[in-house]
């Protein structure tokens, strides 16, 4: 038992280890901030600009590969109506488009 004792007369007990605990959290909440948050809010933050300046015309490229110009787009309804060729159109959620494409990008394929 004394050995116990004089082991934790040496080591200082737990009185310092408490406030070095406190900055390791804080430094791993900053990394936590910089590394994953804030990137994810610029990306957020920059989709909804995006979905915003959609207009009938665009070219844009969605989720799933698909590349087409809008045919159809209201301010109201979370829907867009792309035209992939004269003959056929699809209706897509607005969060599924990634990317709005130069003009002409679809006569270029």
């Amino acid at each position: 038992m004394d050995i116990i004792s004089s082991a934790y007369a040496q080591g200082g007990g737990a009185a310092g280890g408490g406030m070095e605990m406190i900055i390791m959290l804080v430094v791993f909440g900053l990394i936590f901030y910089f590394m994953i948050f804030r990137p994810q809010s610029k990306r957020v933050k920059e989709h909804k600009n995006l979905m915003a300046s959609l207009s009938k015309g665009d070219e844009v490229l969605t989720n799933g590969g698909l590349v087409g110009k809008i045919a159809k787009i209201s301010a109201d309804n979370d829907y867009v109506v792309l035209s992939l060729s004269e003959q056929s159109q699809v209706t897509i959620k607005k969060d599924f488009i990634t990317a709005v494409l130069p003009k002409g990008s679809i006569q270029s394929l």
